[in-house]
């Protein structure tokens, strides 16, 4: 490469994406701990794939430490492998198909974003990623799981960080299939609390909710937050919404939730802070795929500020975390 081996590792990257994706999509890890080292062929059999093309694909991997060939030629897992079966703590397989699929097509389009101002995502599948999920179950699930395997650091380190035992309710508005709520109630006993999002995303949260024994503690609130919020939480809490929307569907949202807490209510908004400079942070990425996927953005300390106080909010405190996150607290005005 003759911008040199870094900038070559950047250029390529998304080779690596689509091999990973690939592996993942045939779930190769799955079939490498039922049955132990295999064969390309043998893999190519349980896959339905053809057994060259799949051999490159996996010695490729192999050669980034995802898969390890053995000198007969088979392949066995690694513990980055590991990673990518379905049903590990921490499993990455979810991310994996979801980065591969719909995340690679609309970042595919970044350029389009950046001379209009449009979302990408739009552009290719012809309406907005929430509304095609909505219309797209399996993809919907896949997203689901890949949003646990991507905050699921986040969640403990945000349970460490901050106190949630003083609310006596806890609202998560936009809260998916709940797993923020599910945890904070596992390590807060004195806690109930109202899970807040469409009806059709609530009812893929119902077994998860049943399955950890919370039903009596986790209401289901059927909510559009671009329409209203319901009443009768002592907190609302957001993560990794607010960076999905511009900053006037922001201010939509605030607002519904400003009509409905009280005076001693808060507002915590769960977000990783855009640093200044040139400091390496994951938000500054993280805002481009924000660009290309929903249309919403990062934002800075001075923007989460200014947005707040737009929407009836006075930023307090700044709370860090073990993790790419930190706890915006703000309280009405």
């Amino acid at each position: 490469m003759s911008g040199g081996p870094r900038l070559g590792e950047l250029i390529t990257s998304n080779w690596t994406t689509q091999a990973v994706y690939v592996a993942a999509k045939l779930g190769i890890s799955d079939i490498l701990q039922k049955s132990g080292p295999q064969s390309a062929e043998q893999l190519a059999g349980a896959t339905g794939v053809l057994a060259e093309p799949l051999f490159r694909v996996l010695r490729a991997l192999a050669s980034l430490k995802v898969y390890r060939q053995r000198d007969d030629g088979k392949f066995e897992l690694t513990p980055l492998a590991e990673q990518l079966r379905k049903d590990v703590p921490g499993s990455q397989h979810a991310i994996a198909i979801m980065m591969g699929e719909e995340h690679y097509h609309a970042w595919g389009e970044l350029l389009y974003s950046v001379q209009t101002g449009k979302t990408a995502f739009d552009k290719i599948y012809g309406k907005p990623i929430f509304e095609w999920l909505g219309d797209h179950p399996e993809q919907a699930a896949v997203f689901d799981a890949a949003m646990v395997s991507i905050h699921g650091r986040e969640t403990g380190a945000m349970i460490d960080a901050y106190d949630f035992s003083q609310f006596g309710v806890l609202a998560d508005v936009g809260g998916g299939n709940g797993s923020v709520l599910r945890a904070i109630l596992k390590r807060v006993p004195g806690v109930r609390a109202m899970l807040c999002d469409l009806p059709g995303v609530l009812e893929r949260a119902k077994p998860l909710i049943a399955a950890d024994g919370l039903v009596d503690r986790l209401a289901l609130k059927p909510t559009n937050f671009f329409e209203a919020v319901p009443a009768g939480a002592d907190a609302y809490l957001m993560r990794h919404i607010i960076h999905d929307w511009t900053d006037e569907q922001s201010l939509v949202i605030l607002k519904n939730i400003r009509k409905v807490i009280g005076p001693g209510g808060k507002l915590l908004v769960i977000e990783g802070v855009v640093p200044a400079g040139n400091e390496p942070s994951f938000s500054k990425l993280l805002d481009l795929n924000m660009m290309v996927m929903p249309g919403g953005k990062e934002r800075t300390e001075a923007e989460y500020r200014e947005l707040f106080a737009a929407g009836g909010f006075r930023l307090e405190r700044i709370v860090p975390t073990e993790s790419e996150v930190q706890v915006l607290e703000s309280v009405p005005v």
